[in-house]
């Protein structure tokens, strides 16, 4: 699988597209999912956002980044999530606990383990393909 470019290579506009617009969309969506049905909620938080924390971290070359990067991108994430379900104004039909709000600490501590598996994996990957080309 070829690597994404690297964060800090980017524009600040794609830059803050791709952390910033990008989470907070698909956390409203989430939050709306969660005040309709149960199933695509947890398809959406479940596969869909733990890929994109996953590659989110991969656009970063040191785990340090890739912690920040995770542990912000999870903290706007669930923000956002109970901003969608508070839009609707419903009960959300997946259980969230009590208080919701802990939702966000979830959230930011999963998008930060997630961010830091994807910059490890990012660093081990580029450290095979420098020695796969200097090595030929």
């Amino acid at each position: 699988m070829p690597l994404p470019p690297a964060f800090e290579d980017r524009s600040p506009v794609e830059q803050i597209v791709g952390a910033v617009v990008v989470t907070m969309v698909f956390g409203i969506v989430c939050g709306l999912a969660l005040g309709w049905n149960e199933i695509v909620y947890y398809i959406l938080v479940g596969p869909v956002a733990l890929a994109g924390g996953f590659f989110g971290g991969m656009e970063h070359r040191t785990v340090d980044e890739g912690i920040v990067r995770g542990a912000l991108g999870g903290l706007v994430f669930g923000s956002f999530v109970l901003l969608g379900l508070e839009i609707l104004n419903t009960d959300p039909k997946a259980y969230l606990g009590d208080p919701q709000s802990g939702l966000v600490f979830v959230t930011t501590i999963v998008g930060g383990i997630l961010g830091a598996l994807g910059a490890g994996y990012r660093a081990r990957r580029e450290r095979e393909l420098g020695g796969a080309s200097a090595s030929t």
